[in-house]
């Protein structure tokens, strides 16, 4: 009987990959991780699931780890004029990272959770490849490209065939799952309360240097209370009149003036990333056509891709709109993940 270790947070999507493994007969144990600062807390929703199912359960403590990996990077990336996304370098670091680590070194073969995605082996590609999920709506690849090649192999992804969150929720319920209709989490999970600028500043990550703000022409509009509280795109919030709408287009730390400009002038025909990490291919060659994602709720933009030392240069079809330092860039084959970086 194989074995896998299921990453379970406490959340119906991974109670009920739990479920649905167990079904298909494998050797189930779930896994909790604790991220939460100055405490080991055991999830009780997690722990439920397990002695519900009668599986094994296992939890450890890796917030100082998070903090080094994940935490710095978030404040950091706000003081230097970008928006970071956490759940990409927590994927990339701890679910299928430390967790993998974790799990084969306690004989077992998988790990699984409760992402939609897909993970398969392709003939043609001669690798386990990942793919989008059947549920285009719930796909979660965008946050999984940072994942290493070799650890496609051992990773399960239960729901990827799953059409809907209330089949789901179904199925967990006819289990007697206590977390059938527990709320789906969408809050960064070291910030529940959403106010990552209250977060920032109540930990001293952040300085409150109020500066300028200024149109691209040099133009000074007003102020502003801090760079760290906008984001490229932004468009509320900013406190300005003018007689046009204005948004965000970038930050000059050297003044300490934030840059605003007209829509039109968000849009751009051309990217640079950084941290790459390619799945499908060892290589991207000069010239190479794919689709990038630049957010997780956005289209694939058709674009052509150069090779930059240890970057990639991304020139798209046509410009697409408020492409942020800090986010990710995804690269698509049709549903596959090429792979992915961090825009500069």
């Amino acid at each position: 009987m194989k074995k896998v270790m299921v990453g379970i947070s406490g959340g119906v999507d991974s109670a009920t990959s739990c479920l649905i493994l167990k079904e298909m007969g494998y050797d189930v144990a779930g896994c909790n991780i604790n991220f939460i600062e100055k405490e080991d807390t055991i999830n009780p929703d997690a722990k439920s699931v397990c002695e519900t199912l009668n599986i094994p359960f296992y939890h450890f403590d890796l917030y100082d780890d998070f903090k080094e990996k994940v935490i710095k990077n978030f404040y950091e990336s706000y003081n230097n004029g970008k928006t970071p996304n956490p759940c990409v370098l927590c994927n990339k670091y701890f679910k299928f990272g430390k967790l993998l680590d974790f799990a084969l070194e306690n004989g077992y073969e998988y790990i699984a959770t409760g992402h939609y995605a897909k993970v398969e082996y392709s003939e043609k590609y001669n690798r386990y490849i990942l793919k989008k999920a059947n549920n285009l709506a719930k796909d979660q690849s965008y946050f999984l490209y940072q994942i290493k090649k070799e650890a496609l192999s051992h990773i399960i992804f239960p729901l990827e065939d799953y059409s809907s969150k209330d089949d789901v929720r179904n199925k967990a319920k006819e289990a007697s799952l206590g977390v059938s209709q527990k709320k789906d989490s969408l809050d960064i999970c070291f910030i529940p309360d959403k106010d990552y600028k209250a977060y920032l500043i109540n930990n001293n990550y952040v300085k409150v240097k109020p500066g300028n703000i200024i149109l691209s022409n040099g133009t000074i509009l007003g102020k502003h209370n801090g760079l760290f509280n906008y984001t490229i795109g932004q468009r509320k919030g900013l406190g300005i009149a003018y007689s046009e709408p204005l948004f965000v287009l970038g930050f000059d730390f050297n003044k300490n003036n934030l840059i605003v400009g007209t829509e039109k002038e968000l849009y751009k025909k051309e990217i640079v990333i950084t941290d790459v990490n390619l799945l499908l291919f060892d290589k991207i060659d000069d010239g190479s056509r794919f689709n990038v994602r630049v957010r997780y709720q956005g289209k694939d933009n058709k674009a052509t891709l150069y090779n930059l030392g240890e970057k990639i240069r991304i020139i798209f079809d046509e410009p697409i709109k408020s492409p942020t330092p800090g986010q990710s860039a995804v690269i698509y084959l049709d549903d596959i993940v090429v792979g992915g970086g961090i825009i500069e």
